[in-house]
């Protein structure tokens, strides 16, 4: 979706003005000559805050719990296959994830939210149905990967960029309680799924887990509206342009964006039988994960209020840092439940912020009709860091003979590698190392 600038005055710090970023096709129409023309709430709008909150908890959140999976595979159906094996069925699934951001996107824009997000609710609901009924590994990378990656894409691109039509001030804290959906998912699926699967069995609880997504995403597709009018939207521009990596600051964000992805979900996926291999009771250890999601609740949340006051890349760039070091600290010596809750904590709540900062950083240094083909394009080029990361972490901990010190090495040092390049893109913007960007 495209926008366009409106700037005000400059705050009493003297860092020069806000930038508030009003859609294009809402400018054709004659609504930016007041920022009042955005409402900033009302029953629409949070409704779709809403409807955002569930779609999230529902598809991304239980995307988040794929330790739980990982887990229950190598110590059941899938226990002769090699853990490494076993991840590429997460990382297809965040490939898909990622890669189809730019394309649904432009989708949104010719047809709006509704239409792709009944559709994403037909095909996450059936990938989970289809996984409860699998039996081989090509069809577990085929429901839970391909299939769940792009139902989970189809209900997350679209309410979000939805959300960004109704709100102009408080955008970054509507888009931050949205994203809080998948933290919380997060938290509640893995204990939600170890106790179905502990009960009722794995197929049956994967069916039970369906209906429950069924009846929210179904739910969240109802309340989601926005304020544009499909087909509004300039759709000749290209899909992808390769010519915006020559922009320096894009490009560092781009580079450092794949080291911390390629690092970034190795605890999500392996946290849990890190737990189980250091003698956690496996009932207890799904809430490390649990905790970890909790976390990054408050992580989704708090920087994207505080962001307006101290800059996007102000704090992008320390969040990313501390998550890669907290793993190489506080992850590779943990060693009882207390330390690896603690860890959870942390890592969480950095982590958590990255994921929120980084699309308004993308804003913040972008053309005004170039926002939404940036954030595709470089979500489609993380996605192979994040195809692999797991994989990678996974072939680690065969060859160092089931020690994790390599995987958390990996993770740790890919994530701060990438804050350093970001680091390099913010001060392309502004070469004060404390300046707020």
């Amino acid at each position: 979706m495209s926008t366009v600038p409106l700037r005000t005055q400059a705050n009493h710090h003297g860092y020069g003005a806000t930038i508030h970023n009003l859609p294009v096709s809402l400018a054709e129409e004659g609504l930016t000559n007041c920022t009042a023309d955005f409402l900033d709430g009302g029953l629409a709008a949070w409704l779709t805050v809403f409807g955002a909150f569930l779609a999230l908890f529902c598809s991304f959140g239980q995307m988040n719990a794929f330790g739980t999976y990982q887990s229950w595979y190598t110590t059941h159906q899938m226990q002769e296959l090699d853990p490494s094996t076993i991840a590429w069925i997460g990382s297809v699934q965040l490939w898909v994830f990622f890669f189809s951001g730019g394309f649904i996107g432009r989708v949104f824009d010719t047809y709006g939210p509704r239409a792709i997000m009944a559709l994403g609710t037909t095909v996450y609901v059936a990938s989970i149905m289809l996984t409860s009924v699998a039996h081989s590994y090509p069809e577990y990378i085929l429901s839970q990967g391909v299939l769940s990656g792009l139902g989970v894409g189809m209900l997350f691109y679209p309410p979000l960029a939805s959300i960004s039509t109704h709100f102009n001030k408080y955008r970054a804290t509507a888009l931050g309680i949205a994203m809080a959906g998948s933290g919380l998912g997060g938290t509640v699926y893995p204990i939600l799924l170890q106790y179905l699967f502990a009960h009722v069995g794995f197929a049956v609880g994967l069916q039970v887990s369906a209906i429950f997504c069924l009846v929210l995403c179904a739910t969240a597709t109802a309340s989601v509206t926005s304020r544009i009018t499909p087909g509004k939207v300039e759709t000749d521009r290209p899909w992808f342009n390769l010519g915006s990596l020559k922009d320096s600051r894009f490009s560092l964000l781009v580079v450092g964006s794949s080291f911390v992805s390629l690092g970034l979900f190795t605890p999500f996926c392996y946290i849990v039988s890190f737990a189980t291999d250091h003698g956690i009771d496996p009932t207890i250890a799904f809430y490390v994960l649990a905790m970890l999601n909790l976390a990054s609740v408050l992580g989704r949340i708090a920087p994207s209020y505080i962001a307006d006051a101290f800059g996007r890349f102000t704090l992008l760039v320390p969040c990313a840092f501390l998550a890669g070091l907290s793993s190489l600290v506080l992850w590779s010596t943990a060693h009882t439940l207390a330390q690896l809750l603690a860890y959870a904590a942390l890592y969480g709540l950095f982590s958590g912020a990255f994921n929120a900062l980084i699309v308004p950083c993308i804003a913040q240094i972008s053309d005004i009709r170039e926002i939404g083909m940036r954030i595709g394009l470089l979500y489609s080029i993380i996605s192979f860091p994040s195809l692999v990361g797991n994989p990678i972490a996974g072939t680690l901990l065969r060859a160092c003979h089931g020690s994790y010190t390599g995987l958390i090495i990996l993770s740790g040092t890919s994530v701060i590698v990438g804050s350093m390049f970001m680091l390099f893109s913010k001060l392309k913007i502004n070469p004060d190392l404390f300046a707020r960007v």
